[in-house]
């Protein structure tokens, strides 16, 4: 009960933010992002847009992936009139298909540009059970398996890019409070309803690869500690707002429950807050392997501190996206 009054009144936390607070407010006190190369998944509308406009109005030279080239095209023309200069690369990716992720790392590492920062922010609520190009169910392979893989894919090149330049690598993944939502055993139950052994439900599809994105962090933590990387990973919550992610979902009773809720929505400027905190506040150097929400530490599920579990579903990633080693990639940056 606490947590949710701190949250209505927009209670700041110890670092003096909370549920009210912008992402322009909490990356007002940040280093200059001028030397920073930032990669954004689902920049195109929403958190991510909002995400991509101010980390471009900090100084930071942005690489959208997007399906959608016209609107990425369209989200780098408003980021240019705003902030004349920026630098923005608009490069094909659909994170369902595999061989899309490939050959835009492929093509990423092609400019020979550093990476400093990856947002692994895309986000997909389907309705409907549908399989992606690899066999996988939809909503699993985009939020998490297209994360997972161009995460690993890319992790050689920021490992390098932190070494050359002495700057700390940032990999963030956006999540949600609703991987609380999924109880039992993930990779069964993925499995049972890729095949159809039982019948779909998107919010529990969608809860289990948030939960996936959470024990994604935990266990990539681990690899970057292996590689000897001067890069973090940590996972957010950006809290409840309404953006496209919900398209799949239009009706009658989606509006009625956002209408009922309403009091507890977030902006958009302020769900992309913990985002861009966690990105750009220099009080987090070093911090890694941790659930932000409000801009603040918080607690995932129990089942999202599972060592035991992460380490499996890396593992089965691993299967799943058939990746047997690190691209390679030039020397110099």
């Amino acid at each position: 009960m606490l947590e949710t009054i701190r949250y209505l009144i927009g209670s700041a936390g110890s670092n003096g933010f909370g549920s009210k607070s912008t992402a322009e407010e909490v990356t007002e006190a940040s280093p200059d992002f001028r030397s920073i190369t930032a990669i954004i998944t689902g920049a195109t509308s929403g958190i991510g847009a909002e995400t991509a406009r101010v980390l471009a109005m900090r100084g930071a030279r942005l690489v959208i992936p997007a399906r959608n080239l016209k609107a990425a095209q369209e989200t780098k023309a408003r980021i240019n009139g705003e902030f004349p200069g920026s630098e923005v690369i608009v490069l094909l990716l659909d994170l369902s298909s595999f061989s899309s992720v490939r050959s835009f790392v492929a093509r990423f590492l092609s400019l020979q540009l550093p990476l400093n920062l990856l947002i692994n922010n895309a986000g997909k609520f389907s309705h409907n059970y549908a399989l992606s190009e690899d066999g996988i169910e939809m909503t699993f392979a985009t939020n998490y398996l297209g994360h997972f893989l161009l995460t690993k894919l890319l992790m050689e090149k920021m490992t390098q890019t932190a070494r050359i330049t002495g700057i700390e690598g940032r990999i963030i993944n956006v999540s949600s409070g609703i991987h609380t939502w999924f109880t039992g055993d993930g990779l069964r139950y993925l499995d049972l309803v890729t095949s159809k052994k039982i019948p779909y439900n998107g919010t529990r599809a969608y809860a289990l690869s948030k939960l996936a994105n959470v024990l994604h962090t935990k266990e990539l933590v681990e690899k970057l500690e292996e590689m000897g990387a001067n890069v973090t990973a940590n996972c957010v919550h950006p809290g409840i707002v309404r953006t496209r992610l919900t398209r799949d979902r239009e009706g009658f009773l989606t509006d009625l429950a956002f209408f009922l809720a309403s009091k507890l929505l977030k902006t958009i400027p302020q769900a992309a807050a913990t985002t861009c905190y966690v990105a750009a506040s220099s009080a987090l150097a070093g911090v890694t392997g941790k659930y932000f929400s409000d801009c603040n530490l918080a607690s995932p599920s129990a089942a999202a501190g599972s060592w035991h579990e992460a380490a499996k579903l890396w593992s089965a990633s691993e299967e799943m996206t058939a990746v047997k080693q690190m691209p390679e990639i030039d020397k110099e940056t």
